[in-house]
């Protein structure tokens, strides 16, 4: 692939230059539904110097910086550890019912029982995945999910008269967030080392089971894409010291219908919607993570949850807001992030308990495909079979370059680039996972890029360490970018990269 690209503009004009004083778009705005009044004084400040311009030329703006987007619905994203990307339509479509989507936050559950019903029923759908006794749809994300756990732990240990413990146990392989999340909760935070086929060292976990104990956190299958095959022996290890087994279900999509978390030692633990059951993911949310309990940790959920209430007089099934009995209290305003239930209910609804098993094994079945595929140009960090996602190490064998040159010169072939020089466990580490939903053609797509890279790894290296070539903005520096916040108009662009051929 040329890195020249002869029909590319040189400079394209910008909004403020292509402006015309006195000309207006003239857009239609609806009817004001509220009674007009002047803002308070100190609120107007000075006039924003926005560009005059044509209706058409703004919307062909705004246009034009949407098609600049790379998403799902326009290409391959193998972003590893961010698991399901897959946001079918037609959830969208039934979140935006107005019967769902109208629904005041403030309703007690007497006049919204068709709301009710569905969150109690996505209750019971995720306790049959994952074999716990309650869940709560509380937490509004994934990190929420896991200090609502902590907070549980912590709350089940005063309870038992056992404040003393305080530690948790964080292995080396566990998502950037465990660790905050512990120190928020009150705990302290002890690493735990992977061993040699990059599970968690039982040996270490043996030394640090004592009295002063609360849990560990576990994600399975780890950051790394391995399935922790010691989980029993780890769980009866934490809980012969009366330790509680916590698990991070942001990986849940490799273990769907496959296996029940709760059988395998785990006390409680929170879900990723968005990761596991096909809610919107990224650009800050809304995210939801519910979390389910074994039986002696259900009193101390997050609530209100939906119970079921039997109504004699009308024979019928109603349902209603309750608090456990020992909760924790609520963690999040109102109910939760309804509309992500809606959509979370509709797509297991769809697929049903084969469905979701099935997708649980084709994640699995295309990770290790590509792995495959991967292996004679890029180091594995474990030769072994992966879940629903592998690292390796980003530099192709042979050559000098960076992970991060590999992932830029992806940017040319039009897939968005894996996760970087994550997790830290691994050296220039690449994380890449295909998800269910790709087809054979896309991987092999992706493969025979990543093969061309490798190949000019070792042959050519410039093509490679100035990459992206073709892309609107090219290669940023990024540690000028994360040390100067402020945009502004003015951009040094020798200091922060090498501007493309049109504006931003």
């Amino acid at each position: 692939m040329s890195n020249s690209d002869p029909d590319r503009p040189t400079h394209e004009p910008t909004l403020f230059e292509k402006s015309v004083a006195g000309r207006q778009g003239g857009p239609s705005l609806p009817a004001c539904d509220v009674p007009e009044m002047m803002l308070p004084d100190g609120l107007v400040r000075k006039p924003a110097g926005l560009p005059e311009l044509s209706e058409s030329e703004v919307v062909r703006h705004y246009l034009r910086l949407s098609q600049r987007n790379y998403g799902v619905d326009t290409g391959f994203y193998p972003l590893g550890s961010c698991t399901m990307k897959y946001n079918p339509k037609f959830g969208e479509q039934l979140a935006r019912l107005p019967e769902f989507a109208s629904l005041p936050p403030l309703h007690d559950g007497s006049d919204c029982q068709g709301a009710l019903t569905l969150m109690f029923a996505l209750q019971e759908q995720l306790k049959e995945i994952s074999g716990f006794d309650a869940v709560s749809l509380q937490p509004a994300a994934g990190a929420q999910g896991e200090l609502s756990a902590l907070l549980m732990i912590r709350a089940y240990h005063r309870e038992r008269g056992e404040g003393r413990r305080n530690v948790i146990l964080v292995p080396d392989s566990a998502h950037g967030t465990n660790p905050a999340s512990t120190t928020m909760a009150g705990f302290i935070a002890t690493e735990v080392p992977s061993n040699d086929r990059g599970c968690v060292d039982l040996d270490a976990v043996r030394a640090a089971c004592n009295d002063q104990l609360a849990g560990i956190m576990l994600t399975n299958p780890n950051t790394l894409g391995l399935f922790e095959t010691e989980v029993q022996e780890l769980a009866a290890l934490v809980h012969g010291c009366g330790a509680t087994v916590y698990g991070d279900g942001a990986n849940m999509n490799a273990l769907a219908g496959v296996v029940q978390p709760a059988a395998l030692g785990i006390d409680l633990m929170h879900f990723n919607l968005h990761k596991t059951f096909a809610t919107p993911h990224g650009g800050g949310g809304p995210g939801s993570g519910p979390i389910g309990a074994s039986l002696r940790l259900a009193p101390y959920l997050p609530g209100p949850v939906v119970t079921q209430v039997s109504d004699s007089n009308q024979d019928r099934t109603t349902f209603a807001f309750h608090m456990p009995e020992q909760s924790i209290g609520r963690t999040t305003a109102f109910h939760g992030n309804f509309g992500m239930f809606v959509r979370a209910y509709a797509y297991l609804r769809s697929i049903g308990a084969e469905g979701l098993k099935q997708n649980a094994l084709h994640a699995v079945l295309n990770a290790n495909y590509l792995r495959t595929l991967l292996a004679d140009d890029y180091q594995m960090a474990f030769d072994r079979i992966c879940m629903h996602e592998f690292v390796c190490e980003g530099p192709p064998k042979g050559s000098s370059v960076h992970a991060i040159d590999v992932s830029k010169r992806l940017m040319d072939f039009g897939f968005h680039p894996p996760t970087n020089y994550f997790p830290l466990t691994v050296k220039e580490a690449l994380m890449i996972e295909p998800t269910e939903t790709e087809t054979k053609a896309t991987l092999d797509d992706f493969a025979d890029a990543m093969r061309i890279i490798a190949d000019e790894a070792r042959n050519c290296t410039a093509e490679l360490t100035r990459a992206p070539h073709r892309t609107p903005v090219r290669r940023l520096n990024e540690v000028y970018a994360a040390r100067h916040l402020t945009v502004s108009e003015s951009l040094p662009w020798d200091e922060i990269g090498t501007k493309g051929g049109s504006d931003i």
